[in-house]
């Protein structure tokens, strides 16, 4: 298939309507950004790759990130991380402390920040260096050993993160964070901060793909189980309050972030990366949505 051009048309088709939309402005560093910024890539499990607009221009992936930190965790600690953390969609905003509260600390699912927030407390735990054993392992991933945290980023969300303090202090009152709360914060403020290309996003998730194996290098991240699992979380949690609205239209797993990007992956087949920074009122990438939506009606790829 002629992915480029397609690309070129649904992009077009796109374009005949105004795009909406706000660029995430709560995080003062995210809106700097350039709104008309709009990139494609899309890399299938033979290593073929397609790009449209400004895929090579590296972008703030912010809550992407959460789902490769998940997997770093889920492969150490195995099956014990659900006692800290749930798997169902959580409904409301991201950064919300009201289900928090009802679940006495409990984040309903490791992709909302609350969740996320856990998650770094477990690999501040299990990691001997945990910011740079992370970055390491999304480096192997991406194949790019040059990928880093942005310094500009991590302190603008930690000057700004107080609904992120007050979900990690709720959870810390509920014995629910085990370290230090400022060293967790720093760890998950970082991984946010990470910035990436389309090409190299879309490279990175290739191994959710394929069973938890990356099929350009072979190595085997984790297990068939464990990638199943990881895929089920995105397809149910991946987009916060609007995941079944993703399902439903786009039909992939996946997972947004407020930077505007947005991965989604087809199992045996391929992983696209799209952004754009205009976010809906749920926070996910306006025009993102719409052309994911637009790109597996045309080429019959949902997975359902």
């Amino acid at each position: 298939m002629d992915y480029n051009k397609l690309f070129s048309e649904i992009n077009n088709s796109i374009a005949k309507n105004k795009t909406k939309g706000k660029v995430a402005s709560y995080i003062p560093e995210l809106s700097k950004i350039n709104p008309a910024k709009f990139g494609v890539h899309l890399t299938t499990i033979n290593n073929k790759n397609f790009s449209f607009g400004d895929s090579n221009e590296k972008f703030s992936i912010q809550s992407i990130s959460k789902v490769l930190s998940l997997t770093l965790a889920y492969s150490i600690e195995g099956e014990k991380l659900w006692n800290r953390v749930g798997v169902e969609p959580s409904g409301t905003p991201f950064n919300s402390l009201v289900l928090l509260e009802h679940n006495k600390g409990i984040p309903r699912n490791p992709l909302i920040n609350s969740g996320a927030i856990v998650i770094c407390d477990i690999l501040v735990s299990k990691l001997k260096n945990p910011k740079q054993d992370f970055l390491k392992f999304i480096r192997e991933l991406s194949g790019n050993y040059k990928l880093n945290y942005c310094l500009k980023m991590v302190e603008s969300e930690k000057n700004y993160g107080f609904r992120n303090v007050a979900l990690v202090n709720l959870m810390k009152s509920f014995n629910n964070i085990e370290n230090d709360i400022d060293v967790v914060m720093d760890f998950y403020y970082n991984l946010c901060s990470i910035e990436m290309t389309c090409q190299e996003l879309s490279r990175t998730f290739l191994f959710l793909t394929t069973d938890g194996t990356d099929p350009i290098s072979n190595k085997i991240i984790f297990s068939e189980s464990k990638s199943k699992r990881i895929n089920a979380i995105m397809q149910l949690c991946g987009f916060y309050d609007e995941a079944g609205e993703f399902a439903f239209k786009v039909g992939l797993p996946g997972k947004s972030g407020v930077g505007g990007g947005i991965v989604a992956i087809h199992p045996n087949k391929y992983s696209i990366v799209v952004w754009s920074p205009l976010l809906n009122k749920k926070g996910n990438s306006y025009k993102g949505m719409k052309f994911l939506e637009k790109f597996t009606s045309k080429t019959q790829s949902s997975i359902f």
